[in-house]
């Protein structure tokens, strides 16, 4: 028998209740160039070097640094290692909850690596570059890879215009899965909460990003092995796996009266209507700034 994953573990420490579980990379260059700049600083004043001298070779290494953040990188250095999907292919083995893998078209692959700037060393990357999003459990969570007819948003599409506008900037989170029921998943950059590169939830019936405690292999891990009937209590209504065969992973649910409120609290009342993702996005992101103004 397999063991269970340590993430799972984890998770069930909070309950599991999908209730209230609710990059920065600095490159070693960068580091490296910032202890440059404060050994010249030093080593000019112990010399009495000249004022004009030390202000050229400092600006010079601030340029150095500012480069070595921003260089992008090329499809070929992103995926020389791709041991991510070798990781992630040995984790599937082991998967409770049922996964379809949807077909990698290998030029957007190429594209949305290249867009997102993240190796196939990493989990996330070998899911981008190797498949075209992940369905979990019939379909009810979207992983975002780099995009299928199942599901046409890739990961860096998704989230240009949302995270970021325009594509090399710095997100304050990053989109990477969401649910038929208007629940997204993000990798917090600092907006969302404390917990900095956790994966935090926007629950539909609170309308609150919630950290999950978690990174995204093991929200990736979650989604293969959790328990998602316990996970998604209260949100799931009788019939819903034949309900979502209409709706594809660029679609979901726009209920009514809304899960957040008190009239919205019982699922098998609520009226489901089937609506574009980014109607449902826009939505609840509108409602959250107008209760937080």
């Amino acid at each position: 028998m397999q063991p269970v994953p340590a993430v799972v573990v984890r998770v069930s420490l909070f309950k599991l209740k999908r209730i209230k579980l609710r990059r920065l990379q600095i490159g070693v260059f960068f580091v490296l160039c910032q202890y440059d700049k404060l050994y010249i600083y030093r080593h000019m004043k112990q010399k009495a070097l000249s004022f004009k001298i030390f202000a050229i070779l400092f600006f010079l290494l601030n340029a150095v640094t500012v480069f070595a953040q921003n260089k992008i990188r090329t499809v070929e250095e992103l995926t020389s290692d791709t041991s991510g999907w070798d990781s992630f292919k040995e984790n599937l083995k082991i998967a409770r909850n049922k996964i379809e893998i949807l077909p990698v078209d290998r030029a957007k692959a190429k594209l949305a690596l290249y867009n997102t700037q993240v190796t196939t060393h990493s989990i996330m990357g070998a899911v981008i570059y190797f498949t075209g999003g992940i369905l979990v459990d019939n379909g009810w969570i979207r992983i975002l890879g780099s995009g299928n007819e199942k599901l046409t948003r890739s990961l860096p599409d998704w989230n240009k215009g949302k995270t970021f506008n325009e594509l090399g900037e710095q997100p304050k989170f990053l989109l990477v899965a969401d649910d038929v029921i208007g629940g997204f998943f993000a990798i917090n950059g600092g907006a969302l909460g404390g917990e900095v590169g956790k994966v935090y939830y926007l629950a539909p019936d609170d309308l609150k990003w919630e950290s999950l405690h978690i990174g995204y292999t093991d929200f990736i891990n979650l989604c293969l092995v959790g328990n998602m009937d316990q996970f998604y209590s209260g949100l799931r209504w009788k019939g819903w796996e034949n309900d979502l065969k209409n709706a594809s992973g660029n679609n979901g649910f726009y209920i009514y009266p809304y899960p957040w409120t008190k009239e919205g609290k019982d699922i098998e009342k609520d009226t489901k209507k089937i609506v574009p993702i980014q109607e449902l996005y826009d939505f609840e992101t509108n409602e959250i700034k107008q209760t937080t103004k």
